[in-house]
């Protein structure tokens, strides 16, 4: 058993540092790295002597995996209660990032999604690398795109939000960027004296670092992105990409077909309400809400069994078809919470 903590914090020349040190679970959160972020940033918020923050990783094996899918789903399948204090705490970090009121650098040198997503997004500075690995690919086990997803990704470029949260693409750096997703590409070459960089000169150090990440090979279907992915419902989307008949497009309508029904109509839904909304907390509390009662239900149980636990990629989905789900018990999910039990930022 390792005595090193999960996430190592300190501050550095003026710098508070974020290190996330879980290398053999690819830095995957849990509930007591969260509240030691959290902690930090507290202590740090008032701090004059900390000017800004840099969140990076131990290892080379990737900066976040996520949460802690199968203690969500253990949790899930009885009352809950663990995996809605683990949101409860995971929110509000993200929250507290996206409201923090110095500069935050997030340097992206590997896998990140889901969780990843929730606390590098937030940073005024993202920086990602060659071996960067983004996505958020919530709908293939039963869940959808939580982390602020709601507010991140309906404000990317055209309607390429809605397809990153529908088929869970992975995106390169060069894509990324382009998107705006990561707002600068280093080489990993160049990552530690980055941010040697960094801890001495500030988080302007970035510029005299980055570089050109190169052609973005989603550039080409962006047009075709934002014409098909465009429709208010999941059945209009796929009936486009069938329409369409491009092997790009046939390909999407491939991938969706292997997602949960119940959760890319969830998930469609909840890009249209963030595109909407005005407040960050609010798309918090709606992400909340979803993923309180979601996680007790059939599908996200039998996507953590299929892709985690047994591993065999074969999820059975109930319901198992998009015109089989009841768009009504879509619409309960996203229902105010009884009076006392909403998410509600740190105070």
């Amino acid at each position: 058993m390792s005595s090193e903590p999960e996430v190592m914090t300190r501050v550095e020349n003026g710098v508070g540092r974020i290190t996330l040190n879980r290398p053999k679970a690819l830095h995957a959160l849990n509930l007591g790295m969260c509240e030691l972020m959290t902690a930090a940033l507290l202590d740090w918020r008032d701090d004059d002597a900390v000017r800004s923050v840099l969140i990076d990783h131990a290892g080379e094996r990737g900066f976040c995996a996520g949460g802690d899918i199968r203690m969500i789903a253990e949790s899930g399948a009885t009352d809950g209660a663990e995996a809605r204090a683990f949101f409860q705490t995971e929110y509000r970090l993200n929250h507290l990032l996206f409201t923090w009121p110095k500069p935050v650098t997030a340097i992206v040198d590997g896998i990140v999604m889901g969780g990843g997503v929730g606390i590098s997004e937030p940073a005024k500075v993202r920086i990602a690398t060659e071996r960067t690995t983004y996505a958020m690919p919530e709908t293939g086990i039963g869940l959808f795109p939580d982390v602020g997803g709601s507010w991140f990704l309906p404000r990317l470029p055209g309607e390429s939000g809605t397809w990153l949260a529908l088929t869970g693409a992975r995106l390169k750096a060069a894509d990324t960027v382009a998107l705006g997703i990561h707002s600068h590409f280093v080489s990993s070459a160049e990552v530690e004296a980055l941010k040697a960089a960094l801890l001495s000169d500030g988080p302007e150090a970035v510029a005299g670092h980055a570089t050109d990440a190169g052609p973005a090979p989603l550039e080409p279907h962006r047009e075709a992105i934002d014409r098909l992915f465009a429709h208010d419902t999941v059945e209009a989307i796929v009936a486009a990409l069938a329409a369409d008949g491009s092997d790009w497009a046939l390909a999407q309508q491939a991938v969706l077909k292997t997602k949960s029904p119940t959760s890319l109509k969830v998930t469609l839904r909840q890009m249209r309400l963030g595109r909407a909304m005005s407040d960050f907390a609010e798309a918090l509390a709606m992400e909340y809400r979803l993923g309180g009662r979601i996680i007790g239900g059939h599908d996200f149980q039998e996507g953590v069994r299929a892709v985690i636990v047994d591993k065999d990629n074969a999820p059975r989905w109930s319901p198992a078809t998009l015109d089989t789900v009841d768009d009504a018990a879509v619409e309960a999910l996203f229902a105010p919470l009884p009076d006392g039990e909403d998410w509600t930022p740190l105070a």
